[in-house]
């Protein structure tokens, strides 16, 4: 089984739920640039402020965005 990355987690569930990447930093009350990044990998230990806040917008636990399947 492959394992998936925070990165991918993300992308994942803002896909699952709907969301643009814009949308969801407005949801998220992050910039843009940072959903970017989290997505393709850019930021490779992201704060757990912004972690905690990405969650929230996605509906899932940053325990959920943090742990390897």
């Amino acid at each position: 089984m492959s394992r998936v990355k925070l990165s991918e987690k993300i992308k994942i569930c803002r896909k699952k739920i709907g969301l643009t990447q814009e949308a969801l930093a407005r949801k998220a009350d992050i910039s843009y640039n940072t959903i970017i990044k989290l997505e393709t990998g850019g930021i490779k230990d992201p704060r757990i402020s912004t972690l905690s806040k990405v969650a929230k917008a996605l509906e899932v636990s940053v325990d959920d965005l943090i742990t390897e399947d």
